[in-house]
C-alpha cells in the first residue's frame, strides 16, 4: 500500500491560473448572449431609448475603440482578430506566470475575456456588435458592449496594479 504524499512544512503550491481563465469565460459568455439578444430582437440601427442620457441600440463597428480604421475595406477584420490572437498567447502566459498576484491577474483576465468575445463576433459577422449608447446635451459617446467594458475595467485595473506595485517597491527600497 502506498503512502499519501505529502508537502513538506515550508512547500508552498504555486495558486493556480485556471481560475482566471473561469472569470475570463464568464465575460465572455455574458457578452455573447447581451450580443446574441441584440441582433435578435433589433435590426441595424434600431434604438430604444432607456433614458434621457441612455440608449439601447444596434450598432456594428467594423473598426477597433472608437471606430479606429472602421472604414479601410475589410483587412482591419484580420489584423484585430490577428491582435486578439497574439494578446491571448500573451495573456495566458502571464497568468500562469503570475497566478499569485490576484490583482493583475482579474486585469489581465478581463482584458482577455473581452478581447475574445470581440473576436468571436469580429470571426462570425465580421464587425463588432455594440449596443450600449451613451449621449449628453446632443452628443454621444461611441457605442460599445461588454467586452469593450471588460477591457476598460480591465486596463483601468492593470494601471492601478502598476502603480500599487511601484508605490510597494519604492517603500521597499526606502525602508532598506
Amino acid at each position: 500500500m502506498s503512502s499519501p504524499v505529502s508537502l513538506s512544512a515550508g512547500t508552498a503550491r504555486k495558486p493556480a491560473y485556471w481560475p482566471w481563465l473561469v472569470w475570463a469565460l464568464l465575460l465572455i459568455g455574458i457578452d455573447q448572449v447581451t450580443k446574441q439578444w441584440i441582433l435578435s430582437v433589433y435590426q441595424y440601427g434600431d434604438w430604444t431609448p432607456i433614458t434621457s442620457f441612455f440608449n439601447i441600440v444596434r450598432a456594428h463597428n467594423t473598426g477597433a475603440a472608437f471606430s479606429f480604421l472602421a472604414d479601410h475595406g475589410g483587412w482591419q477584420r484580420w489584423l484585430f482578430v490577428g491582435i486578439g490572437a497574439v494578446a491571448t498567447v500573451l495573456i495566458i502566459w502571464q497568468l500562469r506566470k503570475h497566478p499569485e498576484q490576484k490583482f493583475f491577474c482579474f486585469a489581465i483576465a478581463s482584458i482577455l475575456g473581452g478581447a475574445i468575445g470581440n473576436v468571436v463576433d469580429r470571426l462570425q459577422h465580421g464587425y463588432v456588435v455594440d449596443f450600449l449608447d451613451f449621449h449628453w446635451r446632443g452628443s454621444h459617446y461611441p457605442a460599445f458592449n461588454v467586452a469593450d467594458m471588460a477591457i476598460c475595467v480591465g486596463a483601468a485595473c492593470l494601471i492601478l496594479d502598476e502603480v500599487l506595485r511601484a508605490r510597494r517597491a519604492k517603500k521597499a527600497a526606502a525602508s532598506q
